[in-house]
């Protein structure tokens, strides 16, 4: 019996898929500018021959660890955690932008509501 593909898997997006791809062909040429062999180098990561190549091609079944290991391997893993720093995230700062706004607009009003209380001549 084949285990099930997970869905996330099939319907990755084709920018996602791609740059798996480019990982995948830029840990082979790391590998291959090492002089290492496949054999070396797959047991190097902890994985199979054909799990390497698997994960030099951009396949996305391939585990996160190996991916990682394999960036260790060549001084890389260091550059992993800054792909989702919150500073390079792009999509939360511009939230962040629009919920500010809105919170600014909604204090903006009470203080123009306040503003024009205080400024409404009495009638003595």
């Amino acid at each position: 019996m084949v285990p099930k593909t997970p869905k996330a898997l099939t319907t990755m997006p084709p920018a996602a898929a791609q740059a798996l791809r480019a990982l995948g062909e830029n840990l082979a040429i790391a590998r291959v500018r090492r002089r290492e062999s496949q054999r070396a180098w797959a047991k190097r990561l902890g994985c199979s021959v054909p799990t390497l190549i698997r994960m030099e091609r951009g396949d996305p079944g391939v585990g996160a660890g190996i991916y990682t290991t394999a960036l260790w391997l060549i001084g890389r893993v260091g550059a992993l955690a800054d792909v989702a720093a919150p500073g390079s995230d792009r999509g939360a700062l511009e939230s962040d932008v629009r919920d500010a706004l809105k919170r600014r607009a909604v204090r903006s009003a009470a203080s123009a509501e306040a503003r024009l209380a205080r400024q409404k001549p009495t009638h003595e």
